[in-house]
């Protein structure tokens, strides 16, 4: 799989679908995560683009035994199902087609690089990488900050990043909102997938009894 260069502007000739070539565009794409929405009818946040345009919704099964999260379309169609894989040794979610936990409708896996370390990695594996000998993207950054970047692989490759946005809304509301800008040609559905696992394995440490943990830049 070819990937861009990410000191190049031009766009990949064939795009980086995960999820589908829908959600692939020959142009950078910048979205706004909005996390902490006070309706429930939208969800536990909401993905807007530039515009305020409603372009993902996340919503949780808060009812059910393990995390689970529905990744939606902005009319509501389920794109991915996220599922906490039970008893898992670094924090792994699977990620399915639709609205299906299937094995066979499996997209791709993401875990921690290792369970203790004060600067943590997310390794992302596409289903048919059953080896996991190297993983096909890697998260790093902080996450408390929100301050990610996604890598091709174990490359140097940006295909994604994440920057955080104040506002007066974020401040007297408080909402919690940030950019990611999405390289073009990359999936930027796959892309918003993984800032909802980012967001599972992190709410998962603030709520451990051994201390808060920031997911990707150490200990608070």
């Amino acid at each position: 799989m070819a990937y861009p260069s990410s000191s190049s502007s031009q766009p990949l000739a064939n795009p980086v679908s995960i999820i589908s070539s829908h959600f692939c565009a020959p142009y950078p794409i910048d979205l706004a995560i909005i996390r902490n929405v006070l309706t429930i009818s939208d969800g536990s946040f909401v993905v807007t683009d530039i515009n305020g345009n409603i372009v993902f919704k996340v919503k949780g099964a808060f009812l059910s035994v393990h995390d689970r999260r529905v990744l939606l379309d902005g009319a509501g169609n389920p794109i991915v199902t996220l599922k906490q894989k039970l008893m898992s040794a670094h924090d792994r979610w699977q990620v399915f087609k639709g609205d299906s936990t299937d094995s066979s409708d499996l997209l791709f896996s993401a875990k921690r690089s290792s369970m203790f370390q004060l600067k943590t990695k997310l390794d992302v594996f596409l289903a048919n990488n059953t080896k996991e000998e190297v993983c096909d993207f890697k998260v790093k950054g902080s996450w408390l900050e929100r301050s990610c970047v996604v890598y091709a692989g174990e490359s140097s490759t940006i295909v994604a990043q994440m920057h955080k946005k104040h506002t007066v809304e974020s401040i007297l509301i408080g909402k919690d909102k940030f950019m990611v800008t999405v390289y073009p040609n990359i999936d930027y559905a796959f892309v918003v997938a993984l800032i909802v696992i980012l967001d599972g394995i992190n709410k998962e440490d603030s709520s451990g009894s051994g201390g808060d943990f920031d997911f990707l830049g150490g200990i608070n």
